[in-house]
């Protein structure tokens, strides 16, 4: 092995990228599997939607579901027997964390906060698990969430979406690294318009985009960033997207950045963003709250912050007075009160 492959480029603690493009994951590996989770009753399970090319897999949530006869079971989610008689659900587009270097949708915590979101907001989930940096560099984990949002909302993408979700109330959420990635789909969504197929009608309809904890930054330091944090930032960015416009103010992590797409072309027609107050990606989280409201987006912006919290608590604290707090704001945004 050369010097150069055992130079450390990028250590946070959770992970260390080397020179040669090498990674080490110290947490972020653990996984659950899918399938009905008694304390909720919901219902998961994986579908690859893209074996030959990427290998895109997303995770399937389904919560039980109630019909003028009876509740359906586990073992009949699969079918369209109850589907007159059942209330279309809306359709949960969700993008995990992990600095896009780690984790996956059977990571346990976030596995075991979806059960609890798709119980209690009566969505059908789609957890998108993308490619991660620095093996796939970036814009890879873009691309793969793009082909797994319009697969989501194509309306014959899996029997539960097809006979449980309703694309017509389409929400676009992540955490953390997926947040900035939910970001980045509402304004390609805004831009284009999501992918459908020619007989789909009406198209699928975006009614909201949720970004908790988002992770932006900029290659101006903010005054309220601590200059550790920025330069950390600096170097992951740098080592998982190399071939990014500007560094830092590429828009795809910079959306004020100067010559990022306007923020008045966001999809959707609600948006909650939330931030922690002990989390150092706030401070942007709420500047980007901010600039949406003054783009001239036709939606409306909601904020939310948890206090004495830090990033993404709501997972690996999942239950926390906090956390159900939390929990409750985002199942009311869904409910639309």
């Amino acid at each position: 092995m050369d010097s150069g492959s055992t130079e450390i480029v990028v250590d946070c603690g959770f992970f260390r990228i080397y020179s040669d493009g090498r990674v080490e994951r110290f947490a972020g590996t653990e996984t659950v599997p899918a399938g009905f989770d008694a304390d909720t009753g919901v219902t998961s399970k994986d579908v690859v939607i893209d074996a030959a090319a990427t290998g895109v897999a997303t995770r399937l949530y389904l919560p039980t579901i109630h019909t003028d006869t009876a509740p359906s079971s586990p073992q009949s989610a699969d079918t369209d027997n109850n589907s007159a008689t059942t209330a279309k659900l809306p359709i949960l587009v969700v993008f995990h964390g992990g600095f896009f270097v780690m984790s996956s949708p059977a990571d346990p915590a976030f596995h075991r906060y979806m059960n609890s979101l798709v119980a209690t907001a009566r969505v059908v989930a789609v957890s998108v698990g993308y490619r991660l940096a620095p093996e796939h560099p970036l814009p890879a984990a873009y691309e793969d969430s793009w082909a797994a949002l319009n697969w989501a909302v194509s309306g014959a993408a899996d029997p539960w979406l097809s006979a449980h979700g309703d694309p017509g109330r389409v929400f676009v959420a992540g955490a953390s690294a997926g947040a900035n990635i939910a970001h980045n789909m509402a304004i390609a969504a805004g831009a284009s318009g999501l992918l459908r197929a020619a007989e789909q009608e009406p198209p699928p309809r975006v009614e909201g985009v949720l970004l908790l904890h988002p992770s932006f930054a900029g290659e101006q330091r903010m005054e309220e960033e601590e200059d550790g944090f920025w330069q950390a930032n600096k170097r992951r960015w740098a080592a998982i997207f190399p071939g990014a416009r500007d560094g830092l103010d590429d828009p795809r992590i910079n959306p004020m950045a100067a010559g990022a797409p306007t923020l008045a072309k966001l999809v959707g027609e609600r948006m909650l963003v939330c931030t922690a107050s002990e989390d150092q990606r706030a401070p942007r989280g709420r500047a980007y709250c901010e600039a949406v409201r003054a783009s001239g987006w036709r939606g409306k912006v909601e904020w939310f912050e948890s206090q004495n919290e830090g990033h993404a608590f709501f997972v690996s604290g999942h239950g926390s007075p906090e956390a159900v707090a939390l929990l409750d704001r985002v199942v009311a945004f869904i409910a639309g009160h």
